[in-house]
């Protein structure tokens, strides 16, 4: 079952490239395209069913009755590769999230008009590395994984993106691809220190304390330091975290729509799945040793990412902005020293996934219709646009944290869990709070609300004139994924249990 979750997106990408034609003319083109959306569309609805029922059987089963357990657990040894793979509640989570951000990926980009058959191709393999890095329970099935997921992201960017597509792309896949060299190296220090691969017998966290004299396997405190900071520079990068981050807002602003929402709602959280699954359970010791390090880091890049944020004119690269800081908040969490502040930065990585793919597809919207990205040119865009304010307000006010909504929920953990071991630098993670509700509202007072601009004036009076059928305001396929987004923000905001419950027995 598992395999099937995991290989499901590759067998839709061989459909497509074996049976569905190429583009030779314009009618071969239209068929082509159509044909390949259907094919990626019907793969990733299936993915969406098969990640419900793996999070369903985690529910089930899981909880406190069951600490530790990887459920449907899957191994072969072909030669010399060992391939395991399994689901704990953790990878339930992260997983569904990943198909679901796939489908909307695949649903947003009916614009793309060129290379459809290619396009769609490498967000299934994206999805098939995705869900690979999530149900890994092998080093080096995972380090496959992980870096496997840069080859179509690099593609997606450098092929649809923007003006400096090519510029963004090499940087993201450099900076990514030398973050991961440390943590190879480190997989072969392991291997060779303890001689397996196997994730499961490499944690502690799963096991009792005296699991690892009965195992044989364990990792000596000193070199425990040198493996944890090679695994901390690849998840920071992938993070990012400051000063590695400055990859993504390039990133961010050259990829197109669909790949700007995976970007921020689920490879950014392969960083912090990382630092879950490797640097806490595996190098404890080190982990206690850098715990404060890591929380003053986190705490830097939410201040410094929300001033950015303040003065960008971009509205792609201030949401970009706005991401490393909340991703700076789930670090913090994450190296609290608190379960309830772990608790609270995997909810936080799970509603910014939603909130962060939420405001890109806005972003999208926007730009589709006013063909620009500058904050100046627009202004009092709710006397055109309605229902499109509405929304951008409800997932600005998740994304500053407001109470009611699924962002709240995440951070309040982490900052109440956070300030018994760290109490300075939660005040000052405060602060960065404090200035995203500026930056939040400013943006959508500036867009929706204000002064029409005399561009976004000329655009509409152009498109009257031209009587344009399609209307400024969202469209069917626009509202078939927001609505959804909007509603399980709101949802987790008023029972957080959903996902806390499950994280019950998770981490001791």
């Amino acid at each position: 079952m598992l395999s099937l979750l995991t290989f499901m997106p590759l067998l839709g990408a061989i459909v497509i490239f074996l049976f569905v034609g190429r583009e030779y003319s314009s009618d071969d083109s239209l068929r082509a395209s159509r044909n390949a959306r259907y094919v990626a569309l019907f793969t990733t609805i299936a993915e969406i069913g098969l990640s419900a029922y793996m999070l369903y059987y985690v529910v089930v089963h899981g909880g406190s009755q069951n600490d530790g357990l990887f459920f449907l657990q899957e191994e072969i040894w072909l030669n010399l590769f060992y391939y395991k793979i399994g689901i704990d509640q953790l990878s339930a989570i992260m997983i569904f999230l990943t198909t679901c951000m796939i489908f909307v990926a695949v649903w947003i980009s009916s614009n793309v008009k060129y290379r459809v058959r290619e396009y769609m191709i490498l967000f299934l393999l994206l999805e098939t590395f995705l869900i690979g890095v999530f149900c890994a329970l092998d080093i080096v099935l995972f380090y496959v994984f992980f870096e496997g997921v840069l080859i179509p992201m690099f593609l997606i960017i450098g092929i649809w993106g923007g003006k400096n597509r090519s510029f963004a792309a090499y940087k993201f896949f450099l900076y990514t691809f030398a973050g991961s060299l440390f943590m190879l190296l480190a997989m072969i220090a392991m291997y060779i220190e303890t001689g397996t691969t196997d994730m499961i017998r490499l944690s502690m966290y799963n096991f009792p304390d005296t699991y690892m004299e009965i195992a044989g396997v364990g990792i000596p405190g000193g070199m425990q330091t040198l493996l944890w900071i090679c695994f901390f520079i690849a998840f920071a990068v992938k993070t990012p975290m400051w000063p590695v981050h400055t990859w993504l807002p390039d990133a961010h602003v050259e990829a197109p729509t669909a790949g700007s929402v995976i970007l921020a709602s689920v490879l950014l959280k392969m960083g912090g799945y990382g630092f879950l699954r490797f640097s806490l359970p595996m190098f404890p010791v080190a982990t206690e040793l850098f715990d404060g390090t890591v929380v003053v880091l986190s705490v830097i890049a939410v201040l410094y990412a929300s001033l950015i944020a303040l003065v960008q004119q971009d509205i792609k690269k201030l949401v970009a902005y706005s991401s490393i800081a909340h991703m700076g908040i789930v670090t913090l969490g994450i190296f609290s020293g608190e379960k309830v502040g772990i608790d609270g930065a995997i909810v936080q990585m799970i509603s910014h996934g939603f909130i962060s793919a939420g405001m890109f597809m806005m972003v999208g919207i926007l730009y589709e219709r006013f063909h620009t990205r500058d904050i100046s040119c627009y202004g009092n865009l709710v006397s055109f646009m309605p229902l499109t304010a509405l929304l951008f307000g409800v997932l600005t006010f998740a994304n500053i944290s407001l109470p009611g909504t699924s962002g709240f929920v995440g951070e309040f953990l982490v900052l109440s869990a956070s300030f018994y071991n760290h109490t300075e630098a939660t005040i000052f993670a405060v602060v960065g709070v404090v200035l995203s509700a500026g930056y939040g509202l400013w943006l959508l007072q500036r867009v929706f609300f204000g002064v029409t601009s005399s561009y976004a004036s000329d655009i509409v009076s152009k498109l009257e004139c031209q009587c344009v059928k399609r209307k400024l305001d969202l469209s069917w396929s626009e509202k078939v994924v927001l609505f959804p987004i909007i509603f399980i923000i709101i949802i987790l905001g008023f029972c957080p249990f959903l996902i806390t419950t499950l994280l019950v027995g998770f981490y001791p």
